[in-house]
């Protein structure tokens, strides 16, 4: 992985990260809360051998002295002087509980031996050190001391004794939470990894042209705006989102020279995919151009088509596949003077079978023959058959894929439900693309534009369309 990939991991997954670190925090704090405060009593003990005026004698008692270091110290630890401490002190605790509460460590090269106790109270922990070092001195001396009464060779002097702690040495908070906050931003960058590793989700253009055998032919930033106003004014809004949709006319364009697509059916793998905003402002944008279009509504099961462009949606496809309405009465004007709309209409029992008949493959043909483009919003081809039957009505279609939320296995599955009727698939749009981080598409186009403007433009222009049914 190279360094900007795994940034662009760092950056999409930053929520994750900043989750696992503050529980790292959060337990490295409850651990200090939790734990027992111990009181540290320290002496230090010196090691010496009977003087001599040689300097060899002298040379080699300071080797013997550095000799003896290790084995006192395994003895500071063991059973005879933590029993002969407790019996001094009169300590409530067993001989295994006080070695465990007393280290010994020596310095190579030296003859000092630093001696800690650790104990929740501050005086018995200095009053333990000291009982420890002085009992200790005397084991020493009774070890050392020769059969016929001499000089021992080798002494223990308590060089430094211990005196009452001012301060707790366990817990040692801040190095605790240091330790927390970097086991936790270890183990949020690990998580985010592995969750990238793992993801199946479809992110960017290689993957799409893998799974779909067409390119990418658009790419449609998130707008938390689209979600209350999925109309866009192109009149006077000069966007991101609207850029991209401007992109998104100029490729489509460009995909058959010769034989350039006019009856476009827009579909999605699952619902919640950008599938109708797309189609919407693909119609407005085209309308925008100069073209006359005509959106069609073929969700016949949710449509949305009337709500958002605020026009009658009981009487449209369905009552016009039926014979209860002409398509000249069902078309709908727009607040866009090129653009009109023939809504789902009433809800049928039979979607499928209205959308399959060879009366919609003739209503389509009509709406060819009149307008420039024909733009067909449909149903998720995973969840229904509908915007399969109509893919062979159309010249292609345009799959929408939802960044980071659809699926390899779903993107699959929906493109071979197209093949296996004989859709023509023109390409596809990632929808729904982050504004910010390594994966989003920039836009480098800044007008100084304002937004609440703009919106309240939109209101305006489609509120003029919201008329009744022609000739009604």
């Amino acid at each position: 992985m190279k360094l900007q990939d795994l940034l662009g991991v760092l950056r999409a997954r930053w929520l994750t990260i900043v989750v696992t670190t503050m529980i790292g925090l959060v337990a490295a704090g409850l651990f200090s809360l939790l734990t027992k405060p111990m009181y540290a009593g320290d002496t230090r003990l010196f090691i010496s051998t009977a003087s001599t005026d040689s300097l060899g004698d002298l040379y080699e008692g300071g080797r013997f002295s550095q000799e003896r270091v290790t084995s006192y110290t395994q003895l500071l630890v063991g059973d005879t002087v933590a029993k002969r401490t407790i019996d001094k002190l009169g300590l409530d605790m067993t001989a295994e509980e006080l070695e465990s509460r007393v280290t010994a460590t020596a310095k190579a090269g030296t003859v000092l031996i630093n001696v800690r106790v650790l104990d929740e109270s501050p005086v018995r922990a200095r009053d333990i050190a000291n009982s420890l070092s002085d009992e200790f001195v005397a084991m020493v001396r009774e070890l050392e001391m020769p059969e016929d009464g001499s000089t021992p060779r080798a002494r223990v002097v308590v060089e430094q004794r211990a005196s009452i702690p001012a301060y707790a040495v366990v817990p040692k908070k801040k190095q605790n939470i240091a330790i927390g906050l970097l086991a936790g931003l270890l183990a949020g960058i690990g998580l985010a990894l592995i969750r990238d590793q793992l993801d199946n989700t479809v992110k960017d253009r290689e993957v799409i042209e893998s799974i779909t055998g067409a390119g990418l032919v658009g790419t449609i930033p998130v707008s938390k705006v689209r979600r209350t106003e999925p109309a866009i004014s192109f009149e006077v809004d000069k966007t991101n989102i609207a850029e991209a949709f401007r992109k998104l006319r100029t490729n489509l364009q460009f995909l058959s020279v010769d034989s350039p697509p006019r009856v476009i059916l827009v579909a999605s793998s699952l619902p919640a995919e950008g599938k109708s905003t797309t189609a919407l402002n693909l119609a407005l944008v085209l309308a925008e151009a100069g073209h006359n279009v005509v959106i069609v509504d073929g969700d016949m099961r949710r449509p949305t088509l009337d709500d958002c462009l605020g026009v009658v949606g009981t009487v449209g496809f369905s009552t016009v596949l039926s014979g209860s309405v002409s398509l000249d009465d069902a078309l709908q004007e727009t607040g866009s003077p090129r653009l009109k709309v023939l809504t789902s209409g009433a809800i049928p029992p039979n979607p499928s079978e209205l959308l399959g008949s060879l009366t919609a493959q003739k209503v389509l043909s009509d709406l060819r023959a009149r307008f420039d483009y024909v733009i067909v919003d449909s149903s998720p081809l995973l969840a229904v058959t509908d915007a399969a039957i109509l893919a062979n009505s159309v010249d292609g279609i345009l799959i929408m894929v939802r960044f980071g939320d659809t699926t390899r296995d779903q993107l699959a599955h929906a493109v071979n439900n197209l093949e296996a009727v004989g859709g023509s698939l023109l390409g596809a749009v990632l929808t729904m693309v982050p504004a910010k981080g390594s994966s989003s598409y920039e836009y480098s186009y800044d007008y100084g534009h304002d937004t609440t403007a703009e919106q309240g433009n939109a209101r305006k222009l489609f509120s003029r369309g919201r008329g009744s049914v022609r000739g009604k």
